[in-house]
């Protein structure tokens, strides 16, 4: 194996296991690594510390074990089979009401690189690293070991996530179909709601999972109320507000087949279409044009503002902006669940920006719950940059 030796007192961060070599620890590289080849992390002093995959950019080496299993036959199955029993440990492997989940959650599952969704027998996986690309095949046969005959498909959907290298065909496509399996779509239940998901043409992996819980918290809070679901997508939180008995619900977002889909899902679920209405639009412009205290209950999950620190200062200022349309036409008493899914935007500024936009309104505005991703989407504690996902429940008066 390729050495990457790092400089002297470089090698505290790995000693803790974080689990990013980054190109300006390096001192010295004993060979030519190809990326995403398998290379060994050393200290200055020849101490073997890690060893994970080779990448050409600021993080070096993503590293995938800290004792040199990796190099060991059985190692993908062993994690994939390790990241299934936390599922099934949290409830979501296994259960009745919801066959949806976070399999693999890249660094919270010590598989940096690497997204794994399951949908009722359909494993659709994103390789956001040459390394993981390169090991599909090995990763496809360790979820036929783990899943057996449960498992439907895998797909791999990486085109969009991993990087643009010469000589990787970034194709989208199986890599397994269990025979007489066919569909791009199929019905899933999430906390006994129904949801289509097209893993091939959606967003994403298909559906976005990392809100199961705070939808779940919408539907405690949407009874009797008139709903407004911003950057709806498919209409996850529009679903749950329905079943819990929303006087009326509007779900805004600017894609038409996303749209199309929350009408799937409305119908799927039984819901009288005329508590349901549909607008392809921009949200932002919706929200700036509706008329003030026409909706107890919002919901703005808009994507990430920010994919990467140099656009912080202007995701902060977009994120004020529209935090201060919602709570000043909010109706008084209502409720604002508010999201950022940016990485680069922590807990303590997402904060500071709702602040700043409660205080352009001048209206009473108190925080009731501060929200985050379930457990599928696993943090690792050496890995705090793995925390994304962050909203604040707000009672405005």
């Amino acid at each position: 194996m390729v050495k990457v030796i790092l400089k002297k007192g470089r090698e505290e961060s790995v000693r803790r296991f974080h689990p990013w070599v980054f190109s300006g620890s390096i001192a010295q590289i004993t060979g030519s690594p190809a990326e995403g080849d398998i290379v060994a992390v050393h200290a200055s002093d020849g101490q073997f510390l890690a060893a994970g995959h080779y990448q050409i950019g600021s993080i070096a080496v993503r590293i995938l074990s800290f004792d040199g299993e990796v190099l060991s036959p059985d190692f993908w199955k062993d994690m994939i089979g390790r990241a299934y029993a936390v599922r099934r440990a949290a409830g979501l492997a296994g259960g009745s009401a919801t066959n949806c989940y976070r399999l693999v959650h890249g660094e919270g599952d010590n598989l940096p690189g690497l997204i794994i969704d399951y949908y009722d027998g359909v494993c659709v996986m994103q390789a956001h690293s040459v390394g993981m690309f390169r090991a599909k095949k090995q990763i496809c046969e360790a979820l036929v070991a783990v899943y057996g005959e449960e498992l439907k498909a895998v797909y791999d959907k990486s085109s969009g996530t991993a990087p643009f290298k010469a000589g990787l065909e970034l194709i989208d496509g199986y890599l397994y179909r269990r025979p007489g399996f066919s569909d791009d779509e199929q019905m899933v239940l999430e906390n006994g709601h129904k949801f289509l998901v097209n893993w091939t043409e959606g967003q994403k992996t298909g559906f976005f999972l990392d809100q199961r819980e705070n939808r779940n918290l919408v539907g405690r809070y949407a009874a009797g109320r008139r709903v407004l679901n911003l950057f709806c997508y498919t209409g996850g939180f529009s679903i749950y507000a329905l079943g819990a008995g929303a006087v009326h619900v509007d779900s805004v977002d600017s894609s038409r087949k996303a749209m199309d889909m929350v009408e799937k899902n409305v119908a799927l679920n039984g819901f009288d279409p005329s508590l349901h209405t549909s607008y392809c639009t921009d949200a932002i412009d919706f929200l700036k044009n509706a008329p003030e205290d026409a909706y107890d209950l919002m919901i703005v999950d808009p994507p990430a503002f920010a994919k990467h620190r140099g656009a912080l200062s202007n995701a902060l200022r977009a994120y004020q902006r529209l935090n201060a349309a919602a709570i000043s036409k909010v109706a008084p008493g209502g409720f604002v669940f508010t999201f950022s899914c940016s990485q680069v935007v922590d807990k303590e500024a997402f904060a500071l920006a709702v602040f700043s936009a409660a205080a352009q309104t001048g209206r009473s505005v108190r925080i009731l719950d501060r929200l985050n991703q379930p457990a599928d989407h696993a943090v690792n504690i050496y890995h705090p940059e793995g925390e994304y996902l962050k909203g604040l429940l707000l009672y405005v008066e």
